[in-house]
């Protein structure tokens, strides 16, 4: 004889077939994904003082303290720096350019006769 219970035990077992997914959580505006590094004891033993030193977990002072690296090597890739006497170097320059080469005349007028004026 079948009672309700293992009609709703049985209903419940059959209503998702077999290897169907599980329903997935809604998606988090800002993923965070982990990373992974290996260090001596000794390195680790300074990150920890470092970071609780700062009142940060070392996490927290990894992410940071690589996260301000990655951006002054980006910086340093992008950003000429010139010292005062180099600036006025570029400037004099561009404001009274040196005069062409033989060379480079030719190669004007050249480009003159087979493209057009420039």
């Amino acid at each position: 004889m079948i009672t309700r219970a293992k009609l709703k035990s049985a209903s419940k077992r059959t209503a998702k077939p077999k290897g169907a997914a599980k329903p997935r959580r809604a998606a988090k505006s800002k993923r965070s994904l982990r990373i992974e590094a290996r260090v001596t004891p000794e390195n680790l033993a300074v990150i920890k003082r470092a970071a609780e030193i700062q009142g940060r977990s070392v996490s927290d002072f990894l992410v940071t303290a690589a996260q301000e690296a990655a951006h002054r090597a980006v910086e340093e890739t992008q950003i000429i720096r010139l010292s005062v006497e180099d600036q006025r170097r570029v400037v004099e320059a561009i404001l009274n350019p040196p005069p062409l080469a033989p060379a480079m005349e030719r190669a004007i007028e050249r480009h003159r006769r087979l493209v057009g004026p420039l």
